[in-house]
């Protein structure tokens, strides 16, 4: 008999798929209930309305109540989105356990003062970063300490008026580089670093650092993947992290500069999901439950000889949509196009569409894939006015 198991999220289809690939019994709880994440569960829930873009506490805990009330389900794993709302956590933990970071240590390691703070006394590298706005702001970001996806971070010449970042804010100095993840699974001891990942970050919408996509995995010099992986493990132990998470920072050369830690599954672990036996939510479960984590692979991760390079790429709507029939129909036939809309569907300008997938033996490979696939699939779409 399958484990009945919750997942949860702004978009629960990575978390559905890799449930439903441990042989776990889902009940997926998302903003968008696409056809992907309705086909990987037993049961999908709504917690959100699509265009919000914002997981609705009231709807989350309704939920997680009807699927305690069913009864025999393993507990629930949060994914994208909840890293802001800790409260929402620590509810949802009193309904059906959680399988994940706890709601404190989520608290501790997305306060700026918390993290930063721990990084200097470790003397771990970071970009610089202030409470208070720049004397002057040109090459600072304006960041907040509970967004997801980059759609928060903004100029910092956007806040210049202000005596004091605004609430739950932070500024940072902008950094040369190129943006990086490292997909890592921890006990709350210790962590195992799966890869490390090339993140595509793009301005969608008037938001310059909005969240696009990643590659991975994708070698880094060995000095670099020391740094990072080393970071990993301390940042587990010392912020309590638990399942799978990922650390974001800039590298630039071999020098690695720490931004932000996800401490929840991320997009990132569709890149890994043929690496462990069972997927990665298997992994996070275990790391979890039982405190196992898999074996590390040697500095250089993704090296090409031995493993594929895997690639996502989100789609966000040009212009406003509305996706008729036969619009869903060539969408549904692409076989790289996941998280697909059902026919009816509206969407704004910059809202996600849909997204794009690609395997091949390197990154520069997968990243022509991804944007010919894009490409095509807005050009289907190009007659939806």
């Amino acid at each position: 008999m399958k484990t009945r198991i919750a997942v949860a999220a702004l978009s629960a289809r990575m978390l559905a798929e890799s449930a439903a690939q441990a042989g776990h019994d889902v009940v997926s709880l998302d903003l968008f209930g696409d056809r992907d994440t309705r086909a990987a569960s037993a049961e999908w829930l709504p917690i959100g309305a699509p265009a919000s873009l914002n997981i609705d506490p009231t709807l989350t805990l309704q939920a997680l109540h009807r699927v305690a009330q069913q009864g025999s389900a393993l507990g629930w794993v949060a994914g994208s989105g909840f890293e802001a709302l800790p409260d929402l956590l620590e509810q949802g933990a009193q309904v059906l356990p959680l399988i994940g970071t706890p709601a404190a240590a989520v608290r501790r390691v997305r306060d700026p003062a918390a993290f930063f703070g721990f990084l200097d006394v470790a003397r771990v590298a970071h970009p610089q970063m202030a409470a208070s706005p720049p004397a002057d702001p040109s090459g600072w970001l304006l960041k907040s300490a509970l967004g997801t996806g980059g759609w928060h971070i903004r100029p910092a010449s956007a806040a210049a008026s202000h005596s004091t970042a605004p609430a739950d804010h932070y500024f940072q100095r902008q950094v040369a580089g190129t943006p990086m993840s490292a997909t890592f699974i921890a006990n709350g001891r210790d962590a195992t670093v799966l890869g490390f990942n090339e993140l595509i970050v793009r301005s969608v919408a008037g938001r310059p650092f909005v969240y696009c996509g990643a590659i991975g995995p994708v070698p880094l010099p060995a000095r670099a993947a020391a740094e990072a992986t080393r970071a990993v493990r301390r940042l587990a132990a010392e912020f309590d992290l638990r399942g799978a998470c990922s650390l974001d920072f800039m590298l630039d050369g071999d020098e690695v500069l720490l931004l932000e830690v996800n401490p929840r599954p991320s997009a990132s672990m569709a890149c890994y999901a043929q690496r462990l036996p069972q997927g990665v939510l298997a992994a996070h479960v275990c790391a979890c439950l039982e405190g196992g984590l898999p074996p590390a692979e040697p500095y250089g991760l993704g090296d090409p000889q031995r493993h594929a390079v895997h690639g996502h790429h989100i789609v966000f709507a040009p212009h406003r949509l509305v996706l008729d029939a036969a619009a869903a129909t060539r969408l549904a036939q692409q076989a790289h196009a996941h998280d697909l809309p059902f026919a009816a569907a509206t969407f704004d300008i910059g809202e996600p569409l849909c997204t794009v997938s690609a395997t091949a033996p390197d990154a520069d490979q997968v990243r022509t894939q991804l944007d010919r696939r894009c490409e095509a699939l807005m050009n289907s779409l190009e007659i939806l006015r």
